[in-house]
């Protein structure tokens, strides 16, 4: 499928058909012209169209972070005194009937219900982990599935509905075994969620506002994060499997929402060769410019450029050509440093000794000052530099995270648990933007998936990390900070891309790259 950013189809309209005035006419239309004109005003309905379908990455995270809560290890007292110490006991070598789970319910999280307590941190963690899993294989397999028959609206209606469903068969797990397998069917469904939106919300807004409406959906995502921790505080009482109903069931009432209202992307109806489909989805999100619309009805459909006009390229040629297969590489390095960070400090952050309710939100909440930071970042420093800064003070933040935690410096420590989190997310940010501007239209596309694939698996790698500091305290925040921190020097190897246009072709990018190694040398 060609990038919104291609000129896909090209009309010459003739003055009998037209009423348009035939000096003021243009020769040639494209319709990522008539995109970008019906779009350029940014109304009501186009940013209610952007909140609609960013709403999905709000359930999205909450499935990815509720295991957070579910599969925590759960706070015990003692029943028999004489034998049993709070302080000093190891419930492992303790009788059963001489300590109760606090509550009195076993049920609380799947670690008392399931009896993992003394159970090794591989298995504790292995739920998890095959999520992450899940989203690994999904991210593949869903990759390759062509949308040519479902459209970008259904791939996310079906996606946030199939997660849902999956979420909620999760609350009939009778053992470890099918609550993980349940899990990595969970996994699998969501795991192209995210990209089905981001590519739906980019197809809808023109060039012009498409940074500032991309940045809602990730906005969503953080509240998504801060809502869960809100439902877990008051069903901490309760059991496991109602934390799940309660994100599950919303999540399927706006499935209902999503398939009335969403609109289609234009861009996708309009190679599909549904024009008057796309004009009447453009007329819906700007009303402004129906007028203009109007008289493009009589010039529709347009004619398609030739298959010989257009240059072809598949994944092959990504991994022949060196300089592409090398960038991808060190991103995805660089990424998954950035994920075990991003999605295992929320996990670790269990262990250091303070409320788990009050330290998720702490951390959804650092996530939202990201999203202004970001954009100052990228307009006045570089993009090697800024990375290789970010990640390195992220590293030394998860490192001083461990030692002030080991000297007993609790609250301290939580602050630098804090700025870990905040830098694992603004890299993620940076990198975004950082491997988009590396990449020319016609692999950027494969890049986007790779680069998400590498987060995800950084992300399957961190439950079984952060499991370790129950046995040695907060330990894992410093793997998380050297990981962070010594894979983020690999960007040292990527080219400078700050204030240099996007590329088309893969030819057009190795010729200016060439100028811009030519011209450095020559320096």
């Amino acid at each position: 499928m060609a990038g919104p950013s291609e000129p896909l189809l090209l009309s010459h309209i003739g003055s009998d058909d037209s009423n348009v005035d035939h000096k003021t006419r243009p020769e040639a239309l494209t319709f990522d012209k008539i995109v970008e004109q019906s779009l350029s005003d940014f109304g009501f309905w186009q940013l209610f169209q952007v909140f609609l379908v960013g709403l999905t990455l709000l359930f999205d995270a909450q499935q990815i972070f509720i295991t957070v809560y579910t599969d925590a290890y759960p706070t015990w007292h003692c029943l028999n005194h004489t034998i049993c110490d709070h302080a000093t006991s190891d419930i492992c070598m303790l009788p059963r009937s001489a300590w109760e789970w606090d509550g009195g319910s076993t049920d609380i999280t799947v670690i008392s219900d399931f009896g993992l307590e003394c159970s090794s941190s591989l298995l504790r963690g292995m739920p998890t982990s095959a999520f992450y899993i899940g989203g690994i294989v999904g991210g593949f397999v869903l990759a390759l599935i062509p949308d040519g028959f479902l459209g970008r609206k259904k791939l996310v209606l079906l996606s946030t509905f199939a997660t849902s469903v999956t979420s909620i068969s999760v609350i009939f797990s009778t053992n470890v075994w099918i609550y993980t397998t349940l899990k990595f069917v969970n996994g699998f469904s969501k795991s192209q969620t995210w990209s089905y939106a981001m590519v739906l919300i980019s197809e809808r807004v023109s060039t012009k506002w498409r940074p500032r409406a991309t940045m809602i959906p990730f906005t969503f995502f953080v509240l998504g994060f801060m809502s869960l921790s809100g439902i877990a505080y008051l069903a901490q009482h309760s059991s496991w499997r109602f934390l799940y109903l309660y994100t599950a069931v919303p999540a399927l009432i706006y499935c209902i929402f999503l398939y009335l209202f969403a609109l289609e992307s234009p861009r996708w109806l309009h190679i599909q060769g549904n024009d008057d489909e796309a004009i009447k989805v453009l007329k819906s999100m700007s009303s402004n410019n129906k007028p203009y619309l109007e008289s493009l009805v009589s010039v529709l459909p347009l004619e398609q450029e030739t298959a010989e006009e257009l240059p072809r390229y598949s994944i092959k040629d990504f991994f022949f050509r060196k300089w592409a297969f090398r960038r991808i590489v060190v991103v995805m390095i660089i990424m998954f440093g950035l994920g075990i960070s991003y999605y295992g400090v929320p996990l670790a952050a269990r262990d250091i000794d303070v409320n788990i309710y009050l330290s998720e939100t702490l951390n959804a909440l650092v996530e939202l000052p990201t999203f202004i930071i970001t954009p100052i970042i990228l307009e006045r420093f570089n993009r090697r530099s800024s990375v290789l800064v970010n990640t390195l003070l992220g590293g030394a933040s998860g490192v001083l995270c461990f030692v002030l935690s080991v000297l007993g410096k609790t609250g301290v420590a939580f602050a630098f648990e804090l700025a870990t989190f905040f830098c694992a997310r603004i890299g993620f940010n940076l990198m975004a933007v950082y491997m988009v501007e590396m990449f020319p239209t016609c692999v950027r596309s494969f890049a986007t998936m790779m680069f998400r694939q590498a987060l995800v698996v950084g992300g399957a790698c961190c439950p079984l990390i952060a499991s370790t500091g129950r046995d040695l305290p907060s330990v894992s925040f410093a793997v998380f900070g050297v990981a962070m921190s010594g894979l983020g020097l690999f960007v040292l190897i990527l080219p400078e891309t700050k204030g240099l246009s996007l590329c088309d072709t893969m030819e057009e990018q190795e010729k200016r790259d060439q100028v811009i190694n030519t011209s450095n040398n020559c320096c």
